[in-house]
């Protein structure tokens, strides 16, 4: 696992992970280095696309495999998901 994973994994959490990007950013700011932060929600990418279909995709397409293909397969972005209106 990447050390800067925090999740799954004993001691981290969200805030660990928010605490890092800080911390980078701030180091950053103090080096006068150019930082640019992305981010991307998936909380409802996953609503309405066949499951199947779209691991197939990632896999054949894309290239995304080893860790991170089991881990959207298993996780909770795929299984028990709810949506209300």
């Amino acid at each position: 696992m990447p050390s800067e994973q925090s999740a799954y994994r004993q001691g981290h959490s969200t805030e660990t992970a928010v605490l890092k990007v800080i911390s980078d950013i701030i180091d950053a700011a103090d080096t006068q280095t150019v930082t640019l932060l992305g981010l991307l929600d998936t909380s409802a990418t996953f609503h309405t696309v066949d499951h199947k279909i779209l691991l197939e995709r990632l896999e054949v397409s894309f290239g995304v495999k080893r860790q991170t293909l089991p881990c959207l397969a298993r996780g909770s972005f795929l299984t028990d998901r709810t949506q209300v209106v």
